[in-house]
């Protein structure tokens, strides 16, 4: 690899950790405008999704660039295009955290519904694949990526939990079918958001082992 390549691919690396960072940052604050009824940190986050789209804009355009300018083969091909991948998987994260916003203030017009203790627990882990997802790539850590993909099977398993109470609640209370409504979709919001973490754990796991495990449950064992 050229020492050209090798800045670039770093200065690329360095972009997509700092969208990353303003991804679970909006991540964070939906769910905690959610959660204390913050109509104001509800708007931060739909406020700030211009500025991460641009930077999707700007990651697209200079993995295009690299691709043109250095013709790269093997791992820092696969490198390039797996960036290109999360680049997208972030923007969409960052889409559902502006949903869950959305949900969070048209919930403080509505009567109040008590949030789910399981919410937190949920947050806790999607917010933490993501975190993992970004380190395998970083670190090449196929192993790790291959964990965060098993750990998706627990989200699925709260948010069902979560679902559950929703429903019971509105079938109690009529008063409450509204508020509920918007909270059932935060909910589901929130599990896509994992389901992008599982993405990109999935495209580290081609990057260093070049193996498609994509649509293949069984390909993310990990080996004991």
């Amino acid at each position: 690899m050229s020492k050209h390549l090798q800045r670039d691919l770093d200065n690329l690396q360095r972009d997509l950790m700092a969208l990353a960072a303003s991804v679970e940052e909006a991540i964070h604050k939906a769910i905690r405008s959610l959660q204390d009824r913050e109509s104001g940190l509800a708007r931060q986050v739909i406020e700030g999704d211009n500025l991460i789209d641009q930077e999707e804009n700007h990651i697209e355009e200079e993995c295009l660039k690299l691709l043109a300018l250095h013709q790269p083969v093997a791992i820092d091909l696969r490198r390039i295009t797996v960036a290109l991948k999360i680049n997208s998987e972030l923007e969409r994260m960052a889409d559902l955290a502006e949903d869950i916003a959305e949900r969070a203030i048209h919930l403080t017009q509505l009567t109040r519904f008590p949030i789910p203790t399981k919410l937190q627990r949920m947050t806790d882990l999607t917010t933490s694949m993501v975190r993992q997802s970004l380190d395998s790539f970083v670190h090449l850590d196929a192993r790790l990526a291959r964990l965060v993909c098993r750990l998706d099977d627990e989200v699925d398993r709260l948010n069902h939990d979560i679902i559950n109470e929703l429903i019971k609640a509105m079938q109690d209370s009529p008063n409450l079918v509204e508020p509920g409504l918007s909270l059932f979709s935060a909910t589901r919001h929130l599990e896509r958001i994992a389901d992008h973490a599982t993405n990109i754990s999935e495209d580290v796991v081609y990057l260093v082992e070049g193996e498609i495990v994509r649509h293949r449950p069984g390909a993310v064992e990990i080996e004991t």
